[in-house]
């Protein structure tokens, strides 16, 4: 074979190593609750901004999903979450392979809030300022729906992660005797929880930001947030905030986990990853939208194709600084 020939060839390998490890497939995960969605979709879009292929969301238990990415771990696909909430979802990152099997830079949703909450009129009236109060068997009962004498505390799905530390706080606190923690569907559990404070009743009950429901029982105003007299958590040591406060949950920041080799190959998605920033706030007007009843499919991709025309100027900055890294 002639140089010319082999230096040819040696080209259009090259060429086509390059073609095809940009545009890869990619499988997007995330949980079934409709609320991520939006978040998971603003990547696709950037993604495909890219020149890659993106596929059908797969709605699957984080664990799954956790497990899922960390085998395509060499993969010259793309597989990415948008929702590791860190550091609740820490124990589930590490277990899946933490860093060896994952992709994780930047953080794309900050300032997650998450803790108990109860009615504002019962709060005040008894003075309840703490979820370990309801130790006492004469504030647990005034929020006991059931008749078995235990406050009934609207909490979280199994497999989110927050169930564990729920659980692992009915224990430091003592509250075993005294707190039921309701579990199942959340979008059910809560729902019902609105219900019965609408009617009056009191309420205690788990929730995080982004999310609808802060926009209909308004913190401050409708309930209260209760604070921990110590940090008791599975995963960290203290969950004091700056202010002093303590809510017994770390403010978490959602970020994008993928793949350990799109670190490798690659790199504008890497960065795409490590840029990416989304209001807490613009989260929380969208799920808002969905709460009303804007849910499909259609609303959705309407949702975002509304979020990237009024941030134009950002979406484009991302491609563009994710493009000059490749």
């Amino acid at each position: 074979m002639k140089k010319t020939d082999i230096l040819f060839t040696s080209i259009l390998a090259t060429a086509m190593t390059s073609s095809s490890a940009f545009a890869a497939k990619v499988t997007p995960f995330q949980s079934a609750i409709a609320e991520e969605t939006f978040q998971t979709e603003i990547v696709n879009r950037a993604l495909e901004a890219l020149g890659h292929n993106v596929g059908k969301i797969n709605e699957v238990d984080y664990a799954v999903a956790y497990k899922q990415i960390s085998q395509e771990a060499n993969s010259d696909d793309i597989s990415f979450m948008a929702v590791n909430w860190a550091p609740l979802h820490e124990n589930m990152y590490q277990k899946a392979g933490g860093d060896k099997v994952f992709y994780r830079k930047g953080d794309y949703i900050e300032g997650c809030a998450q803790g108990y909450l109860i009615d504002k009129k019962t709060a005040d009236k008894h003075n309840i300022k703490y979820i370990n109060d309801l130790k006492k068997p004469e504030i647990a009962k005034l929020f006991d729906n059931d008749g078995d004498g235990k406050a009934d505390l609207a909490g979280c799905t199994p497999g989110w992660g927050c169930e564990k530390v729920i659980e692992h706080q009915l224990d430091a606190y003592g509250l075993r005797d005294t707190v039921e923690h309701n579990q199942g569907s959340y979008s059910a559990v809560i729902s019902e929880t609105i219900t019965n404070y609408k009617q009056g009743k009191p309420v205690v009950y788990y929730t995080w930001t982004p999310y609808w429901v802060s926009g209909i029982l308004k913190p401050g105003k409708d309930v209260t947030w209760l604070q921990v007299t110590h940090t008791a958590h599975p995963v960290t040591k203290d969950t004091t905030l700056p202010n002093g406060a303590n809510y017994g949950f770390n403010v978490n920041s959602m970020r994008i986990v993928a793949n350990k080799s799109v670190g490798e190959k690659h790199p504008e998605v890497a960065k795409l990853f490590s840029i990416m920033k989304l209001s807490v706030n613009d989260v929380s007007a969208q799920n808002q939208l969905i709460k009303d009843g804007q849910s499909q499919p259609s609303d959705i991709k309407r949702h975002v194709d509304s979020w990237i025309k009024a941030n134009q100027r950002t979406f484009d900055g991302w491609i563009s600084t994710a493009k000059a890294a490749k």
